[in-house]
């Protein structure tokens, strides 16, 4: 249990240039990540004729595993990341998964056959999965409590402007280079990254003790790659009840509720789920899931709009949605000041007002809206609030927990981020494929109001999911609480950022 604290009397801690050492770290790892995402996605189109089969493009669900591939295996090595971290240390393994993603990276870029790319994209995914936990398990335990809500606005850059900019990255390399180039520029990037790490993070103190839960990895990994294979299978089956949804889903789904069932019994399970009677935790992980499914879900509306009833190319569309980003960037390192002196329940409704306001005006979308006179503010005061929401509710998560539950406090967000997205998506996109079926135009001249219709009506489901945000976010903390990060460590000291 934490208590309640009076506030401090001046301005917490200063962040000096040691910790910013480790916040660059941290960001070279996550752009890598998370760009790498968005950035295939563009290039999916661009192999189905690279790896031609005889002259004959290869059907877009083979080309589309080289982005399964990488999240099934991101899926599988996300809730081994907290025990291996306290096994192993948390600095070894973010040098690891370093490695192994920039390894992964420049193998992609030799590939010469579809399979190839689909294998090297699975290695890429092992150490891309650890790099987001890692990271802020690596950047929680350098900041403390007094400077944490700072440093988690700088982690957040690649994490939400990532999903914005990365199309736009793709597009470009594509057509200025070639698709090989969306992996290579990944390699310098890592290499800086291997090399800064090796000297910028702190060495930490391993808890070789601790067993490794076999059991649970059996149920756990496969069952939460099983359980996303079937719900990121649901926009191109067109819904949820076909095999190649139900069987993996309900099996993932099975396999999860095993582990919950299991996990209570070892003394240190794969996945820490006694961590949720911390009451901040709790609150904060159904407050992100419901946050992410909204509005990382409907984040994809609006470059669909674009593209499919506006006629934008995808890399103009990527620039239209680019003030989403500035806003996000001019709020998000007042955001995390803010946390380091206020409780974050007083600072992410105002975020979250601003999200919903949004979105509620994108129901009035028409399909002659101006950009300039419509869509850009909206998405710049979209901006404003996401950048006030995400990272301020991730502080709140890891602010209460202990130096050792860092690592196990940090996979379990990240493990509710993959989930909530891949729900969302699939929401919207099953509500977006209805709507355009019960809006079929009579007439070719009908098709954009009708398209338009069918956006608008998807823009109000996601308004309504990102307002039920606001009942977890009322419990969120509104008095500011002791942190526990750096006292009541029963495992060890907490580990020193070198200088």
């Amino acid at each position: 249990m934490t208590t309640p604290t009076a506030p401090p009397a001046e301005y917490p801690e200063k962040i000096d240039a040691a910790v910013l050492k480790v916040a660059g770290v941290v960001v070279l790892g996550a752009i890598m990540s998370i760009l790498d995402i968005t950035v295939v996605n563009v290039a999916l189109r661009t192999f189905q004729t690279a790896f031609a089969d005889g002259g004959q493009p290869l059907a877009y669900s083979d080309v589309a595993w080289t982005v399964t591939g990488y999240t099934l295996a991101l899926a599988t090595v996300i809730p081994l990341s907290g025990w291996a971290a306290d096994r192993f240390g948390t600095k070894r393994l973010y040098m690891l998964a370093i490695l192994l993603f920039t390894l992964g990276s420049a193998l992609c870029a030799t590939a010469t056959s579809i399979e190839m790319l689909i294998g090297f994209r699975v290695l890429q995914g092992l150490g891309g999965g650890m790099l987001m936990p890692l990271g802020m398990t690596i950047m929680t335990r350098a900041a403390g409590p007094a400077r944490m809500g700072r440093l988690m606005a700088i982690l957040g850059v690649p994490m939400l402007l990532g999903p914005i900019f990365g199309p736009i990255l793709g597009g470009w390399l594509i057509d200025h280079f070639s698709w090989h180039w969306i992996f290579l520029i990944n390699v310098p990037i890592g290499a800086v990254a291997l090399i800064y790490a090796s000297f910028a993070l702190a060495k930490d103190s391993p808890h070789p003790s601790e067993s490794f839960d076999f059991v649970g990895m059996l149920m756990m990994s496969p069952g939460l790659a099983l359980f996303l294979y079937g719900v990121s299978s649901i926009p191109g089956e067109g819904g949820f009840g076909h095999t190649k949804v139900l069987l993996p889903g309900l099996l993932g789904l099975a396999l999860m509720a095993a582990f919950v069932v299991y996990s209570f019994r070892p003394e240190h399970p794969l996945l820490d789920l006694r961590l949720f009677r911390n009451r901040n935790l709790t609150v904060s992980v159904t407050t992100m899931f419901i946050f992410a499914a909204a509005f990382f879900g409907g984040l994809l509306l609006v470059p669909q709009f674009l593209q499919q009833v506006q006629g934008e190319s995808p890399l103009n569309a990527g620039w239209l949605v680019a003030p989403q980003g500035v806003g996000a960037m001019v709020t998000m390192p007042i955001a995390g000041a803010l946390t380091d002196r206020f409780p974050v329940g007083r600072i992410v409704p105002f975020g979250l007002v601003g999200i919903i306001g949004g979105m509620f005006a994108l129901t009035q979308i028409q399909a002659d809206s101006s950009h300039w006179g419509f869509l850009i503010p909206v998405l710049f005061v979209m901006g404003l609030g996401m950048g006030a929401t995400m990272m301020p509710i991730m502080t709140s998560a890891l602010k209460t927990l202990t130096h050792h539950e860092v690592a196990r406090g940090s996979t379990l967000l990240n493990i509710t981020q993959q989930i909530a997205s891949s729900v969302g998506v699939a929401i919207f996109s099953v509500v977006l494929t209805n709507a355009l079926a019960d809006n079929r135009p009579t007439s070719p001249a009908e098709a954009p109001a009708a398209a338009a219709a069918a956006f608008s009506h998807t823009f109000w489901v996601a308004a309504f999911l990102v307002t039920l945000t606001l009942i977890p976010a009322y419990f969120l903390p509104r008095k500011r609480e002791e942190s526990r990060l750096l006292a009541g460590d029963e495992t060890g000291p907490t580990p020193v950022v070198v200088h």
